[in-house]
């Protein structure tokens, strides 16, 4: 039955020799998986080349880069969509494998050169780990505890944000999990998960609570098959007899994240969520490796990429030092205090008004802001003020100050700044007001 799986080509006795072979090393699940990746390839070579009897004669030209090619098509059986570039990305890796497997092991059949390079995998997008923000987390961890649909599945959910675990090592937990060390607190024992590996991950007093919770909320019976070593065990979480299934967790999650008013959330975001907070507090890469069970610094570095301080201090550095030579308001802010920048640096030594700058003509001054600021929302706020009044000795400045918002809406008419225009001239006809009241009163 593998054999078939891999396509009509003429050597089901060798596709399936690889396939044992496979099952050696890999688990099942991994091997049934292959062999249907590898079934595309082969319906592919059969479509494309019904005269190909043996994987040794395949082709790069032939029939490698028309399977690239095809790939882009392809459509899934399960939904009749494209299919994905994840699904690409295994379909050849897949293909590669079996190629260089093969030709490693020295089989008779294996190509006569090498016919998929590193390139013709195809690139997967390399996104963040979606975590949830502070305020959505707490707002899920308050309804999974006031408002639980399913209270073992909601303390379950409770744990795996807790602790950082994956789905499938939560749900094998065993009910000897906590391990209590003289001096060194308490641990929990995360089993064998993706990875093939066991860690231990501290647990605090908040914790424990939850997992005295779940004893007291799941049912007690006799042990059941452990999906990995097929020996009997007791599980943590078991409902009725039964362990609990992953249905049930997502069901619970759904129903808090509609009272939390979260859209949709998966539960391998909580331990996304669980990593960035722990970045967020400074913990350390190896730390980080430790508790989340990673086999490589690369995973673990996804979450450094999310929240790197040392990236937040250059660019902190390189903002305040690039502040000081750029065009900007007097009393730019630099780290909480008021420094005043040379107009001589502000201006590049040119006249004030020829600066290309947002301009502002005060009374008493003038103010320059950089375009990115946009228009200070205070500029001129006084003399359009209705409690604002002038005195006959003030007509100079005040008339100064008319020529120079008419020749700063000229200068932003130039540089097509409408809003700057009409701005100016609002100033312009406020002025016009307080120069004849003012003139009036002296008569």
């Amino acid at each position: 039955m593998i054999a078939a799986r891999f396509g009509k080509m003429n050597r089901p006795r060798f596709s399936a020799a690889y396939l044992e072979r496979k099952r050696a090393t890999c688990e099942r699940k991994t091997v049934s998986t292959m062999a249907t990746r590898l079934k595309h390839f082969g319906v592919f070579l059969t479509e494309q080349d019904p005269a190909l009897t043996s994987v040794k004669d395949v082709d790069r030209r032939r029939h490698i880069e028309p399977f690239l090619a095809s790939l882009v098509d392809t459509l899934s059986e399960k939904d009749g969509q494209l299919i994905s570039i994840g699904d690409r990305n295994r379909r050849v890796v897949a293909v590669s494998t079996f190629l260089t497997d093969i030709t490693e092991w020295g089989w008779d059949a294996a190509p006569t050169r090498k016919v998929i390079f590193r390139d013709d995998i195809p690139k997967l997008p390399r996104l963040l780990p979606r975590y949830l923000p502070i305020d959505a987390d707490r707002r899920l961890t308050a309804a999974l505890t006031d408002h639980p649909d399913n209270p073992l599945s909601a303390r379950a959910l409770r744990l795996q944000r807790a602790c950082g675990l994956r789905i499938g090592e939560l749900l094998d937990l065993e009910l000897d999990c906590v391990h209590e060390i003289e001096g060194n607190g308490a641990w929990l024992k995360v089993p064998l998960g993706k990875l093939a590996t066991e860690r231990m991950v501290p647990l605090d007093e908040d914790t424990l609570a939850i997992i005295d919770e779940i004893i007291k909320l799941r049912s007690h019976g006799r042990p059941l098959p452990h999906p990995r070593y097929r020996r009997p065990a007791l599980f943590l979480f078991t409902s009725h007899g039964r362990r609990l299934a992953q249905q049930a967790i997502r069901h619970e999650l759904n129903h808090a994240a509609e009272i939390a008013g979260i859209e949709h959330v998966t539960s391998h975001q909580l331990r996304h969520t669980y990593a960035t907070a722990l970045v967020n507090a400074g913990v350390s890469l190896q730390a980080l490796m430790a508790l989340l069970g990673h086999a490589s610094a690369e995973m673990s570095l996804r979450y450094g990429r999310l929240f790197d301080s040392t990236v937040r201090t250059e660019y902190e550095r390189a903002l305040d030092l690039a502040k000081q030579h750029i065009p900007a308001t007097d009393n730019t802010v630099f780290s909480g205090e008021h420094r005043q920048i040379p107009l001589t640096v502000i201006t590049g030594g040119k006249n004030w008004q020829e600066t290309p700058l947002l301009k502002s003509k005060m009374a008493g001054g003038f103010c320059l802001r950089a375009p990115a600021q946009g228009a200070c929302t205070y500029a001129n706020i006084c003399e359009h003020c209705p409690s604002y009044r002038s005195e006959p000795s003030s007509l100079p400045i005040l008339a100064a100050q008319r020529v120079d918002a008419q020749a700063l809406a000229r200068d932003a008419q130039q540089r097509g700044w409408i809003d700057e225009v009409e701005r100016h001239n609002k100033l312009i006809a406020r002025l016009d007001t307080l120069i004849a009241d003012t003139e009036a009163k002296s008569v």
